[in-house]
């Protein structure tokens, strides 16, 4: 079924249009990025899925969200340094033919995470 994501601003209750994500395998000694992105109006990838059922392998990969990147240019003033800079989301796939959905929540100070559908 493939990989896929979903970012939603909880400060302003919307997706996180806008934002710059980069998508990278980690098993196997260094991490190769596969991809990078930046997610549309409704603050997923514009192609769809992130990996096609086809593409995602067993393994481990690291979905990294650029969140002081997007907050700074929604105009929020952020401290120096910021709370939060750079999400990274470390997570295995066990089951390729499954469907991996990796949602973000998240605001200048926390974020939230799961195994969705």
């Amino acid at each position: 079924m493939g990989l896929s994501t979903h970012v939603l601003d909880t400060m302003h209750g919307t997706p996180a249009a806008g934002m710059a994500v980069a998508l990278w395998a980690t098993d196997g000694g260094e991490p190769r990025l596969i991809k990078r992105l930046t997610l549309n109006a409704d603050g997923r990838n514009p192609d769809g899925l992130l990996l096609s059922a086809s593409e995602l392998q067993r393994g481990t990969y690291r979905l990294v969200f650029d969140v002081a990147g997007y907050f700074k240019t929604r105009g929020v003033a952020l401290p120096e340094p910021n709370f939060l800079n750079q999400v990274n989301l470390d997570f295995g796939v066990a089951d390729p033919q499954s469907h991996y959905h990796v949602p973000l929540l998240v605001s200048p100070w926390s974020y939230s995470t799961y195994r969705g559908s």
